[in-house]
């Protein structure tokens, strides 16, 4: 029944995806770990009834409620209100963790603030909720508007609560986010927070209304001045993209809102990838955005707003504000309180005690060694600190003159920021455990270039208030970067070594001009270290190794870390299907900090490779809907030409599915390929064919997909006629046996005219109660039975003695005409059973793009019941052209959509609208599903209204076959 070559496509497709599936899960575990603690809380929560259908008719359909942490709160209304948002299957509960860390950090203990916050007059959190039922809102556009216009209204309830020109902070996770940013342009709204929100590209991408909204978030995001602040989980959100996370680019020309994407494998104090739902509980994460929110709730303005957003979500890309720093001018410094370095000399201070000032001569005929590293661990360097240093404190000025008398400034750096100082010994982050707040070790770097003054010139570094705490390594390095100029060819075939001029330094920067950096390659890190093994000393910092990917993204690699952990390279800067954010750009660079002290290890340099298993893992989590869609363009080429090859002359002859798909895979598939992999190398944009612009490295992905794709549709056609087998079976079973009276011509006319009525009556159903998709999954059942009794033939039964047939005239033609034969020949049928087999595995595979509707639906039905009506999908033209297709099919002899004399079809065949669902599925649909079906739909329609038409109503009703008579019964 199949070929060899057939069993081939499918063994591999299957192989394929069983590594794909290892593979992504491996990324989950190794790509970006997670060291989240968890949250505790004691939830009440208070249903807000007086929110009902005065409000809106939503509100028999959704809920609100008021969380308070038991115990610890007694106002209802007292403070500043806040909503959250819940996403796709999201609840109202996942509000407590951010809400319970908001109340612990407001009080003290229950019912008593604590001193810094009302010493500051800060008034406590109103934690509101939205509960969608779990409505699965992600796949359907008529769901998430209703979500948005439910919160647009229960905003204004709650705003109700509360005085005059009170204002509402709105927290969104997952689509919570998107039905939070369609909420702008409105006045009530002062900021909005987002976590794990897909802003770019919808994560389902079935329903062409889901884009509408996203479009018109796109327009609000350009013009409206609400600050916006996204925080993304990175590579251990499984469940959305992380690139379609960052907010999308501003554009030149017009005013600039606050907008601001940080991933939280950068944010200052967590340090860790964090899962989609994970982000709402995630210890690390959600005390930041709880006092986050605590903070905007007394900022006036939008620049301060902003400005308290960056304070509370660093990530050392942008510089924190200049507060508390100081400016000197012409200060004397105590000989006992000062000490001068000879040059080169590193400044290394384990626990340091009192007041002290070093200074760091600055030699004008140096060009080399002038960047300054500072580290300072438990201290401050105003303003970056851990959330809990201890009271030592450094400022860092430049300083000109003699010592006895020197005018200094403010050193502005170019790097200051927190940065991890992992554990020796132990994995990073800790799993379950992770960073404490009060860890972190704080980096200044600043480019300190010789003035050509005679004046001496000088670096301060002022410490204060040291109590014995902590330590402070600080000196001059070089600031020529490493540059490796490996191409990407030579990453292919192997990788690279890069060897370290000085393993001792401070600082160094590596950068590799010419490697790709895209979301679909990774790239392992492999040390090479020296270490001594009777060495009993301890680094202060051992080797971090930093990539910056992107510049909302930054991840952090301890190189002696045990035991041992791949250290993966990855960045979600430029990826398929979502435009970036800035110029696609080749080569990345890698920054190691490092405070090496006596005999311990030491780092010579690192291999650097290409990681295949994380690499195919990121394919299969972007490409899983490229493979879909690809799929069903294949089915439309193999049915395409076997319907054709039924129009030849007028003769049947459509062979079977498992003929065409042998003859797909030997002929058109490897044609496909070539074309495909060409087709990869054009400069197509980012939102066609597979989405990377031309760029040659990921070019044999398209033919890599499209063999996945073709044996995936083999496989599906073998379980298809595995399920075919028993259904066919009973169905023979209790079938009409022999010598059963066959209906007279008025019943069948009869059957017809049923069928009819059948019809007008799915229809209203689809106008006024159910949608369109579930009626197409009926006629999906349906066509698999019709095609099921189509494998097991039954025999012709014998008249009865006395009973008449009627006859047709020799010269009818099927169409009431002339020049038909008496009778179908056994050909046409035969013909017929292939034609509906191809039908049947062009439908298998449209009913994945009509699926995620059918799950709302009868979810809507489960949570919601029939209180508010199922908006959208109620355009019985969509489906109808499938059920009278199948229905004509199902009772037919004459050939099956056959040819007819038509002005339409002299020029042009109905049946190469199958060629414009395959090129719509492989371009567009990849990133817009939803046209695949639309030309789908199309395509059946015009078959249906120029091959079905002239027959369906006009033809002979008697001129079936005997087998095909026993449906109607």
């Amino acid at each position: 029944m199949f070929g060899l070559i057939t069993w081939f496509q499918g063994s591999f497709s299957v192989a394929a995806v069983l590594v794909f599936l290892y593979a992504s899960l491996d990324v989950a575990d190794n790509l970006s770990p997670q060291g989240c603690r968890m949250s505790y809380m004691n939830p009440l929560y208070i249903p807000q009834t007086q929110f009902n259908s005065t409000w809106t008719p939503l509100a028999e359909r959704y809920s609100l409620v008021l969380y308070r942490e038991d115990q610890w709160e007694r106002e209802l209304h007292g403070g500043i209100p806040v909503l959250f948002i819940p996403g796709n299957a999201g609840s109202s509960g996942q509000v407590r963790s951010i809400a319970s860390s908001a109340t612990r950090q407001y009080y003290s203990r229950p019912n008593v603030p604590a001193y810094e916050t009302w010493s500051r007059n800060m008034k406590a959190l109103d934690f509101f909720a939205a509960d969608f039922n779990e409505d699965l809102s992600a796949f359907h556009g008529p769901t998430l508007q209703a979500q948005i216009e439910y919160c647009a209204r229960a905003i204004s309830y709650i705003l109700s609560l509360y005085p005059p020109n009170t204002s509402i902070i709105i927290m969104g996770h997952s689509m919570g986010g998107i039905v939070a940013t369609s909420l702008l342009p409105s006045k009530d709204i002062s900021s909005i927070i987002t976590m794990s929100t897909p802003h770019t590209l919808p994560p389902a991408r079935f329903d062409q209304r889901v884009d509408e909204i996203y479009a018109r978030n796109r327009e609000i995001m350009l013009h409206d001045s609400t600050p916006i602040f996204s925080l993304c989980g990175g590579a251990m959100d499984m469940m959305i993209p992380s690139e379609s996370c960052i907010l999308p680019p501003l554009v030149e020309g017009l005013p600039i809102p606050y907008r601001r994407t940080v991933f939280s494998s950068a944010l200052e104090g967590a340090w860790t990838g964090v899962g989609h739902r994970e982000m709402v509980w995630c210890h690390q994460v959600r005390w930041r955005v709880a006092r986050a929110a605590m903070e905007l709730s007394m900022a006036s303005s939008l620049a301060e707003r902003g400005l308290i957003l960056d304070k509370w979500f660093r990530d050392g890309h942008t510089l924190p504000p200049a507060e508390n720093t100081e400016v000197f001018e012409s200060f004397p410094l105590p000989e006992d309180q000062s000490r001068i370095l000879s040059p080169g000399e590193r400044l290394v201070l384990a626990q340091p005690e009192g007041s002290q000032t070093y200074l760091f001569p600055i030699f004008k005929q140096n060009t080399t060694d002038h960047r300054f590293v500072l580290f300072v661990s438990q201290g401050s360097v105003p303003p970056v600190s851990p959330q809990k240093p201890n009271s030592l404190r450094i400022s860092v000025a430049r300083c000109f003159g003699l010592t006895a008398s020197l005018n200094c400034k403010t050193l502005h750096p170019l790097v200051h920021k927190l940065i991890p100082n992992p554990i020796p010994g132990n994995i990073f982050p800790v799993p379950q455990q992770g960073t404490d707040e009060s860890e972190g070790v704080v980096v200044f770097e600043a480019d300190v270039i010789p003035e050509s003054n005679s004046e001496a010139q000088w670096i301060a570094v002022n410490i204060e208030r040291a109590a014995g705490e902590g330590w402070l390594v600080g000196g001059f390095v070089s600031a020529d970067q490493v540059f490796d100029d490996v191409s990407m060819t030579k990453m292919l075939l192997g990788g690279t070594r890069v060897t370290l001029l000085d393993p001792a330094a401070l600082w160094t920067s590596v950068r590799f001009p010419k490697l790709s950096s895209n979301a679909l390659v990774v790239y392992r890190v492999v040390p090479l270290t020296t270490e001594n093994v009777l060495c009993r000393d301890q680094p202060l910092f051992p080797p971090l190794l930093v990539h910056n990917s992107h510049p909302a993204e930054t991840h952090y690699f301890p190189l002696t870390s045990q035991p041992p952990r791949r250290i993966l390279l990855h960045t979600h800067g430029s990826a398929p299907y979502v435009h970036s954010n800035h110029v696609r750009s080749e080569g990345f660079e890698l920054v190691i900090y490092s405070v090496i002290n006596g005999c311990s290890v030491q780092l010579r340099g690192f291999d650097l490779r290409i990681d295949w298993t994380a690499t195919l893992g990121r394919w299969s989590t972007r490409y899983f809907t490229t493979v879909v869609c690809w799929a069903v363009g294949i089915v439309s080429l193999v049915v395409c030409k076997a319907w054709r090859s039924g129009e030849s002359n007028g003769i049947p002859c459509v062979p079977p599915v498992s003929h065409s798909l042998r003859d797909f895979g030997q002929r058109q598939l490897p044609k496909l390929m070539l074309v495909s992999y060409l087709l990869s190398l054009l400069p197509l944009p980012d939102y066609l064919f597979i989405g990377m612009e031309g760029e040659w490295l990921y070019a044999p992905i398209a033919p890599l997909l499209l063999m996945v794709a073709s044996g995936l549709v083999c496989v599906s056609w073998m379980l298809l006629v595995v399920l075919m087998w028993p259904i066919g079976m009973i169905r023979h079973i209790y079938s009409p046996r022999f010598g059963e009276i066959i209906r007279p011509q008025k019943e069948v006319i009869s059957a017809r005219r049923s069928t009819l009525v059948s019809m007008c009556f799915i229809f209203a159903l689809i106008i006024f109660f159910i949608p369109w998709q579930v009626a197409y999954l009926c006629c999906w059942l349906i066509h698999l039975q019709s095609c099921a009794l189509d494998r097991f033939p039954l025999p012709e039964p014998v008249s009865q003695v006395g009973t008449a047939i009627p006859l047709l005239s020799r010269d009818e033609s099927p169409s009431g005409g002339r020049g038909g034969s008496e009778q179908p020949s056994h050909k046409h049928l035969i013909s017929n059973n292939h034609h509906r087999a191809h039908l049947l595995l062009l439908m298998t595979w449209l009913l994945p793009l009509a699926a995620p509707v059918l799950v709302v639906w009868v979810r809507t039905l489960v949570t919601a019941g029939l209180s508010t009506p199922f908006d959208g999908d109620h355009f019985f033209l969509n489906v109808a052209p499938f059920m009278i297709l199948v229905d004509f099919a199902s009772w037919t002899s004459n050939p099956l959509l056959q040819k007819h004399r038509l002005v339409v079809e002299k020029y042009f065949s109905a049946s190469w609208t199958l060629w414009l669902v395959a090129g719509v599925a492989f371009f567009v649909g990849p990133r817009k599903t939803y046209h695949v079906f639309d030309a789908a739909r199309l395509a059946i329609g015009m078959l249906t209204v120029l091959r079905i038409g002239p027959q369906y109503w006009g033809g002979n009703p008697w001129r079936l076959s005997i087998p095909q008579m026993q449906l109607f019964r």
